[in-house]
């Protein structure tokens, strides 16, 4: 039977051999109100005229669209209905320690918002410009952007995401790591090794919080931030916005996790002989550190020695410069060694990928040069090649066509 597969900004169409298994999500329904979302959004927020006077509004990079053309003028909105100016509003792009965008991309982003407001880029590496809140039990140094915590009213908006080790992305993430520095980033991303065991640690797992040390960092650490207002965007597998969830607790961002849950968190605890997946396509497989985390949940659901088929088209090439080196050592003991006293960069995501590589086979259909492919450890196949090896497989067979957005487990 034909299968179409989303790849980039197109579609490749595959024939998977009879008998196959579609693992699938639940969609979302469309529900997004703008009577409903102003009602809501404007019974959070503050009555006190002197909290207009200094508004951020923090909202996620190109690789975590969220609607922003259409649903950031209804935030504006909503604030001018509480009686703000537009020279009082100041956007803040939680880049945490992605690449800054240019202003094409920015505009494709956020819309003509972009050209009318003020928008601040996020550099984790600029000098003197965080403001520290706090130090964490495990060790994390809170330092926020410190313009951030000169506002008088902040608000948050992003998607809900599984995220590969934090549990969720989204929610909490973008205040920090969204505009934290460096340091503090990975002082709390480091929390994924477990030094004592030199493994990774088992519960930075995707849909855990409980448990996790990397999620319970974060919970500390939202504690520490100003007062905000959130809102929470449940998307479905286009990436169109079907939910806006308002809240100003922690608990409203759980509860936004448990909503998310419904739609993406499989029931089916099998494994197979190979499973052939898709990112879902750009922006989610934009890069191979946004398309890793396709390859992560799909990989849960390929049995030991099995194989796993990935569609990744990354445009973006890598999409990160620190990845690679940890590749190089050839080992995870060795590239463990590198980390463990100084985290940086993408070096669990590189541990994430050795475990995966020394677990199954896997093969890439992408963009990305032979050269990269070899020091992932990842074959790179043509379309030709995946005829091949599907029409030679013998044993059981899974297809995931949005595998960023579904993870394993009841």
């Amino acid at each position: 039977m034909t299968e179409v597969f989303n790849y980039g900004k197109e579609s490749v169409s595959l024939t998977i051999p009879a008998g196959y298994v579609t693992i699938e999500n639940r969609e979302p329904e469309l529900t997004v109100s703008k009577r409903q979302f102003l009602q809501e959004l404007l019974s959070v927020l503050p009555d006190v005229q002197d909290r207009y006077l200094n508004i951020g509004i923090v909202v996620s990079d190109k690789t975590r669209l969220c609607g922003y053309p259409k649903y950031l003028p209804w935030v504006i909105e909503a604030l001018k209905k509480k009686g703000t100016h537009k020279t009082n509003i100041t956007f803040y792009i939680a880049y945490g320690t992605h690449a800054p965008q240019n202003d094409e991309e920015s505009i494709n982003s956020y819309g003509e918002v972009f050209t009318d407001y003020r928008f601040v880029h996020h550099n984790c590496n600029a000098e003197h410009a965080f403001y520290n809140l706090g130090l964490t039990k495990r060790g994390t140094e809170v330092n926020l952007l410190k313009e951030i915590t000169d506002c008088s009213l902040l608000l948050t908006f992003g998607a809900i995401s599984y995220h590969y080790f934090a549990g969720y992305g989204g929610g909490r993430k973008l205040l920090f790591p969204g505009l934290a520095s460096y340091e503090s980033i990975y002082q709390n991303h480091s929390l994924f090794l477990d030094r004592e065991n030199e493994i990774l640690h088992t519960k930075c797992q995707p849909g855990i919080l409980q448990g996790n040390p990397v999620a319970e960092d974060l919970k500390e650490i939202d504690h520490l931030m100003p007062p905000k207002v959130s809102i929470h965007a449940l998307l479905n597998s286009k990436g169109v916005v079907c939910k806006l969830l308002v809240g100003n607790h922690y608990k409203d961002f759980e509860d936004a996790c448990n909503e998310h849950d419904k739609y993406y968190k499989s029931g089916i605890d099998k494994q197979y002989d190979m499973v052939v997946a898709s990112c879902g396509g750009y922006p989610k497989d934009i890069n191979f550190i946004q398309a890793h985390k396709a390859l992560h949940y799909a990989s849960a659901f390929v049995k030991d020695g099995g194989k796993l088929i990935l569609l990744a088209e990354c445009i973006d090439s890598i999409g990160s410069e620190t990845f690679l080196k940890y590749l190089e050592p050839g080992s995870f003991e060795k590239a463990f060694a590198m980390l463990k006293d100084n985290y940086e960069g993408n070096g669990g995501t590189a541990l994430s990928l050795i475990s995966k590589t020394g677990r199954i086979k896997i093969y890439l259909y992408t963009s990305l040069d032979e050269h990269y492919c070899k020091l992932l450890r990842v074959r790179k196949i043509s379309e030709n090649d995946i005829f091949s090896i599907l029409g030679s497989h013998k044993g059981s067979i899974a297809v995931i066509k949005n595998a960023s957005l579904l993870v394993k487990g009841g």
